[in-house]
């Protein structure tokens, strides 16, 4: 019985599961928009949306804030480059925004083995 463990195991080791979810998280911030099956996009969709509230609410904080800010999100994502597209494009782009920063559109099932395809894209402000 899995009583009060939170989370999605998608099938996958524990190094496997968070080099997927970086992966995915880095392509949603690049693209703005990924297909992919509803169980990732469901794993995905918290750490995603509190990586923008934290580079939204950054954005006011004092000089050491927004630097400890950035440390953080970096550990949480491997591209030093979407690092600086999240505080400096997609953050300020949620100012008024408070959450929901994403949405999930069911699409057609995968020809191969009828997964629940889903569109995860960032809500235009």
């Amino acid at each position: 019985m899995r009583h009060n463990v939170a989370g999605y195991k998608l099938g996958r080791s524990k190094g496997q599961r968070i080099a997927l979810r970086k992966t995915m998280i880095n392509q949603l911030f690049e693209h703005e928009r990924i297909r992919t099956t509803a169980a990732k996009a469901k794993a995905i969709r918290g750490d995603a949306e509190r990586l923008i509230t934290l580079a939204r609410s950054s954005s006011n904080g004092s000089d050491i804030e927004k630097v400890n800010a950035r440390r953080l999100a970096a550990a949480r994502m491997d591209d030093p480059e979407m690092v600086k597209k999240l505080f400096d494009d997609i953050g300020p782009r949620y100012a008024t925004r408070n959450g929901g920063y994403t949405r999930i559109l069911k699409l057609v099932p995968r020809l191969g083995d009828a997964a629940e395809m889903v569109l995860l894209e960032l809500v235009e402000s």
